[in-house]
């Protein structure tokens, strides 16, 4: 009652999540009887997550089994928010970028098949280090944190990123779903007041038990210093009173739930990490801080003498996004919990895969049903400083090689289980093959030539039997067997991305689909369409039909498919195709699902110059890192030059 009490007169906000909010390039349903098969694949007939086990030692609960996902759960993927610790105005870096992009494409995926999705990223505004780098700019604590966190809406905006929520821990309805979350853990009696004594890194803001740390010699100045093994970031002794969490008591429930749902984290060599320190260095976690020493952040309820531990408060973002604590019983789901995704880097994994999931298990919320840990970026095979200025911005990188060529950069390149190396002319060559030269030219080739109209193709490839079987008798076996693989690359195309997908692979997704871009480009080379419309044979214009129209189909295709990874440039791609907008469907990613379109909604254009992937400026005047120039730099002043990946 004394719980119920506190937790009413908090005066909990209600938010509601902008699930309806209307997506300008989703386009309304339509459905052939071929495209409605392939949709009702992956909308109904999915394989379901597995199930999380319960431990004999206590009763079935949310957090430890998994029932159906109910029909009307919005699909609910998150990145991490990102800290805004900076001084100065922060800036942004590539991999924060990559998670945004990553999250993304798996919103839009599911928004393409026809699920409702849930989308949310943002900023951790708590803690010592934003508190130190207040004092520091004499400012505010809030004050840097507007600022800070307006450079990564800037980011999200710049790339596209079709988020549902921009999360602030500063915001008041998160204060209040921290403030029930710990009522809530302190009702289970999982909270309990120490004097607490360990190894703190200010830097990691966490601390460290006797085995992970080491004493570490600063290679540069030679200062010499206790360090965490992981981090190699500073660690001080500290003892102080403060509240700890039980989590020792969830350690054979973690490490069950980890034997039985193998798959819960990927990679699978995450999750031998994560079992691997929960098996060897498991203790009682330390969730308060004095104020003394941190004073911008939570309050504990009923102890303004602490402040509640930055990582605690910022785990809960996840749930307070999805209407925790206003969940009405029964319909906690509607908000997007359990999560199907939380997109996050490797620096990161101990808190989302082992304080995450014991807080959840503690209270009996479900867990999320899939953990994604990307690996870093480095800069041309280097690891990425800002003490050493090789830091990527994303937002110069948008400027000068365009967004989506940016996103395709990412995506094609970023490494899951390895770190992927930024180059800037390895994104150059990227962009000349795959491209401009791969996409953007193979659009040019069908719709600028005056020799043949798409839409007169598209009219006349109307399936028709009769026409199909005396053409098949004009053509050489050869020809047959070229045709007819690419008509079955087509049939299967949706159904092969969206395989990879389901794997959280959209790495090898975007791949897929260029390699059909690939295909059709080298068919058109080989078939040469442009001197078959000049021949006097019928057959040969029959011919010269059915190549484009396999080209124009693997066009539209691929332009439906990749409407969730290069959103701009696939819009500009079916608008010059004609594709009407109410078409753009998973469900129309099949040959022959729209025989409506060839009639350009803008200008095709008539040069390399106004095509869909225009030529990139190499010659710049500024050196960047990686550049040609700045190799040529390093080889007159006889330095080692800097290899870029081919």
């Amino acid at each position: 009652m004394e719980f119920a009490r506190a937790a009413s007169a908090r005066g909990l906000l209600r938010w509601q999540s902008p699930l309806t909010r209307p997506r300008s390039w989703v386009c309304h349903p339509y459905r052939s009887h071929v495209a409605a098969v392939m949709s009702r694949r992956f909308l109904s007939e999915a394989p379901s997550p597995p199930a999380p086990p319960v431990t004999p030692a206590t009763p079935t609960t949310p957090a430890t089994s998994a029932p159906p996902t109910p029909a009307d759960k919005p699909f609910y993927v998150t990145t991490p928010i990102f800290y805004v610790n900076a001084v100065r105005l922060v800036e942004p870096h590539i991999g924060h970028m990559y998670s945004m992009v990553l999250a993304d494409v798996f919103k839009r995926w599911q928004t393409l098949i026809g699920k409702k999705a849930f989308f949310v990223t943002g900023t951790d505004e708590h803690g010592m280090k934003v508190q130190q780098a207040a004092a520091l700019a004499d400012k505010e604590p809030k004050q840097l944190c507007d600022e800070n966190a307006e450079k990564f809406e800037e980011l999200a905006r710049m790339a596209r990123i079709d988020y549902d929520r921009f999360m602030r821990t500063t915001d008041r309805d998160h204060v209040q779903a921290v403030e029930h979350f710990w009522f809530l853990l302190r009702e289970k009696g999982l909270i309990y007041e120490t004097k607490h004594e360990g190894w703190y890194s200010v830097g990691d803001e966490c601390f460290y038990p006797e085995s992970q740390v080491v004493k570490h010699q600063e290679p540069f100045t030679g200062a010499v210093y206790m360090a965490s093994v992981e981090t190699k970031n500073k660690v001080e002794w500290v003892e102080e009173k403060n509240y700890c969490f039980r989590m020792t008591e969830l350690k054979d429930r973690l490490l069950d739930f980890y034997e039985k749902n193998p798959g819960w984290i990927e990679p699978a060599s995450r999750m031998n990490e994560v079992a691997e320190w929960v098996k060897n260095h498991f203790e009682d976690l330390s969730i308060s801080r004095p104020v003394q020493r941190l004073s911008w952040g939570i309050r504990v309820p009923d102890d303004p003498s602490q402040t509640i531990y930055v990582w605690v408060d910022a785990l809960i973002n996840y749930i307070t996004a999805a209407g925790f604590p206003d969940w009405t019983p029964g319909e906690s789901h509607k908000g997007g919990w359990p999560a199907d995704v939380h997109v996050i880097g490797k620096d990161i994994l101990r808190f989302h895969c082992v304080y995450w999931p014991a807080l959840l298990m503690a209270l009996d919320i479900p867990l999320p049903k899939k953990v994604l840990v990307h690996s870093h970026w480095t800069l041309n095979n280097k690891k990425m400083s800002k003490s050493v200025g090789n830091v990527v911005n994303p937002l110069y990188a948008m400027n000068r090689w365009g967004v989506d060529a940016t996103r395709y950069y990412l995506l094609a390149q970023g490494g899951i289980v390895d770190d992927a190396n930024y180059a800037n002319d390895h994104l150059v060559i990227k962009y000349k093959k795959y491209l401009q030269g791969g996409l953007g030219n193979l659009l040019g080739r069908l719709t600028r030539p005056k020799a043949w109209n798409v839409r007169d193709i598209v009219t006349r490839s109307a399936p028709n039997h009769d026409a199909d079987v005396m053409m098949d008798s004009f053509m050489s076996k050869e020809i047959r067997l070229d045709l007819h693989a690419v008509e079955q690359m087509l049939e299967g195309a949706a159904l092969t991305v969206a395989s990879r997908m389901e794997k959280h692979e959209p790495k090898e997704a975007i791949r897929k689909i260029f390699r059909i871009i690939t295909t059709l480009n080298e068919v058109l080379s080989r078939r040469e369409p442009w001197a078959l419309v000049k021949s006097e044979k019928p057959a040969d214009h029959a011919m010269a039909d059915k190549v484009l129209f396999l080209v124009a189909e693997g066009l539209r295709i691929s332009g439906i498919l990749l409407q969730s990874f290069l959103p701009d440039k696939a819009a500009q791609l079916l608008d010059t195709l004609g594709v009407a907008r109410d078409k753009r469907t998973f469900a129309h990613a099949v040959p022959r699902c729209d025989m409506d379109y060839g009639v350009p909604m803008v200008d095709p254009g008539s040069g390399r110059a106004d095509g869909l992937f225009p030529p990139v400026v190499e010659d710049m005047d500024v050196e960047f890192p990686g550049s040609s120039k700045s190799r040529q730099k390093a080889k007159k002043s006889k330095r080692p030059e800097v290899q870029s990946e081919e």
